[in-house]
């Protein structure tokens, strides 16, 4: 999918993301070796974004697997279509042998695939996004063990699938618990956290090319300072950008105290929080 570093740099910022020489580094090599890259970090710092960005400058599609709290091998992997084999075993009393029946009813015509089997089975360039595997439960992890090894899925009524071509495999975990060493064995690892300020006024500056550079400069420096706070969720790059575009759609050119305290639900989405930043910024 990459030809170098270099290439991994220039193609991720042709479609938005500026990626720094670790990054881009981590991608290439996940991408020339065949292995998934696990990607941990604090919320809103751009670990998803990464895997959208990846499939959009190499033209793959993307599948992404949303994990929650009791997601299962349903979920995840693929289920029958019981109503449907239920309707075929119906249809077919009394006109054919029970073990016909079954050979047809565990065929693809009742198979519902779910995102991991999905990109398995793609022949076209694929990014699985397996997005927030640790809000999952431990089990999940086994069902990936599989898929992440030798890129295949064993369904015990059809036979084991394998790959035609291995998707580009991207797990990001926000640290709420720890993995098993199994599947952190099988990946390769990158750490992301907040950018550097000349990394985020890029960034800024690359998704609100309207907004004046003295703004954007006031901007990540009071979202810096409010990182700086112990809050309950600090502001993502995301919610940096949506500042930025706020500023501009009412149309300000500076960020005074008045502006900060009318905007600063944008970035800010606990009250607590937003109490501690206006005794800190001396607005209350």
């Amino acid at each position: 999918m990459f030809g170098s570093v270099a290439d991994v740099v220039e193609r991720l910022a042709g479609v938005g993301y500026l990626a720094s020489t670790a990054v881009a580094t981590t991608v290439y090599l996940a991408d020339r070796l065949g292995k998934p890259l696990l990607v941990e970090g604090p919320a809103g710092v751009g670990k998803t974004e990464l895997a959208k960005a990846v499939a959009a400058a190499t033209d793959a599609g993307l599948v992404r697997l949303q994990c929650y709290e009791g997601i299962d091998e349903a979920r995840a992997l693929y289920e029958w279509n019981h109503a449907k084999q239920l309707l075929r075993i119906t249809a077919g009393q009394g006109k054919e042998s029970w073990d016909d029946t079954r050979d047809d009813v565990f065929s693809e015509e009742f198979l519902l695939p779910r995102p991991l089997l999905t990109a398995i089975r793609r022949s076209e360039p694929t990014v699985l996004l397996v997005d927030e595997i640790d809000k999952a439960d431990v089990e999940v992890e086994g069902l990936l063990l599989e898929v992440l090894s030798d890129y295949q899925v064993t369904i015990p009524e059809m036979g084991t699938m394998t790959a035609l071509r291995r998707p580009f495999a991207l797990l990001t975990s926000n640290s709420t618990r720890e993995l098993s060493e199994a599947l952190k064995r099988r990946c390769l690892f990158l750490h992301l956290d907040f950018p550097d300020a000349d990394l985020e006024r890029r960034i800024v500056i690359s998704r609100v090319p309207e907004l004046a550079e003295s703004l954007v400069d006031a901007l990540v420096r009071t979202v810096r300072v409010l990182r700086g706070l112990e809050l309950r969720k600090s502001p993502s790059v995301a919610e940096t950008i949506d500042w930025g575009r706020t500023l501009l759609a009412l149309g300000l050119d500076t960020l005074d105290e008045e502006t900060v305290h009318a905007t600063l639900g944008v970035v800010l989405k606990h009250q607590s929080d937003a109490v501690k930043a206006a005794a800190e910024l001396r607005l209350n």
